[in-house]
């Protein structure tokens, strides 16, 4: 008698399917987080912005929501890879290539405007006069 394991007998697919399933719960969940932080920073730096009357702070604060948004679709085009991980069907897979373009899309022209508003605010800083101290001895030399 040959005693053959299977990956089926030491797991069976269920079982793997329910730990997967929970796997993805979780990523899934850690992006939306992620995506609900970036949020809250942007509001409260937008209102900081508001309350100065900068508005040349709103680029640095579209930026910084940007980054998080950036981060959350990372983790969620991880939990739909990981979705399809076991046995997926055709339907899944073009599901998951659609999903996975439009993120994937979507993170491209992300990327792109964070580089956009990078450069334009190095831009602003360079071109505007270094701040003169308000107060204190004069500079030694």
């Amino acid at each position: 008698m040959t005693h053959r394991l299977n990956a089926l007998t030491i797991l069976p697919e269920s079982a793997l399917r329910d730990m997967v399933d929970l796997m993805v719960r979780l990523i899934e969940a850690c992006g939306a987080v992620v995506i609900m932080i970036g949020a809250i920073v942007a509001i409260v730096k937008f209102a900081v912005a508001l309350a100065r009357r900068n508005i040349h702070q709103f680029s640095a604060v579209r930026l910084s929501l940007a980054r998080f948004l950036v981060l959350g679709l990372e983790f969620q085009l991880a939990a739909d890879v990981l979705r399809t991980a076991i046995s997926p069907s055709f339907e899944e897979i073009g599901k998951l290539a659609a999903i996975a373009a439009i993120r994937t899309a979507l993170n491209y022209f992300l990327n792109r405007e964070i580089a956009q508003e990078q450069r334009e605010i190095e831009l602003a800083r360079s071109s505007s006069p270094p701040p003169r101290p308000t107060s204190g001895p004069p500079p030694t030399r």
